[in-house]
């Protein structure tokens, strides 16, 4: 993908911060957030745990190996397109670093509202935190905040974003994508 595509990805208009609105007692969710054509929740009894749920799992080896390549990115595929997201193994970052990362990452979300702010997404742009393509007031919305950001090629990066995050999580950051470079 060449740079003008990945600088022209669009924009998404502001929401609300999703923790924000968590901290409220509401006696409903609110209707941009409710979507009735998609299937209910799962939710689970008694009988059933989160164990019996298995997430689909991609093995990079295996996605950048000749011999078994063409199956599992068949898996990819179907990952993407009926889960949404997938667990990566055999991908080389040692898991010491991997979970340093997540425990940063979620320290990030807890910041107050206020430093949150200084990363909120710029009109035209996707990168930041907020949502990503929401592109009318009437758009049903997902019950997630997120930080999007462009890591690599470094010269694409937001020169407002990355500076300014918490210096642990710019350092731990910085070795992920370092093994990447």
């Amino acid at each position: 993908m060449d740079a003008q595509k990945l600088t022209s990805l669009g924009g998404s208009l502001p929401v609300p911060c999703v923790q924000e609105l968590a901290k409220k007692t509401l006696t409903t969710v609110p209707p941009r957030y409710l979507r009735p054509e998609q299937d209910p929740p799962f939710l689970s009894d008694s009988s059933t745990t989160c164990s019996s749920i298995h997430a689909p799992v991609i093995d990079f080896n295996r996605l950048v190996s000749g011999d078994s390549m063409d199956s599992e990115l068949d898996k990819l595929h179907y990952a993407c397109k009926e889960w949404g997201f997938f667990q990566l193994t055999n991908h080389g970052v040692i898991s010491t670093l991997v979970e340093k990362v997540k425990v940063e990452v979620q320290e990030f979300f807890n910041l107050p509202m206020e430093e949150k702010k200084k990363f909120w997404q710029q009109p035209e742009d996707l990168q930041g935190f907020g949502q990503a393509f929401v592109v009318s007031e009437e758009q049903k919305l997902d019950w997630a905040d997120m930080f999007y950001m462009i890591t690599l090629p470094t010269y694409l990066r937001k020169p407002h974003l990355f500076p300014k995050l918490p210096i642990s999580l710019r350092f731990f950051l910085s070795l992920f994508l370092s093994i990447y470079d």
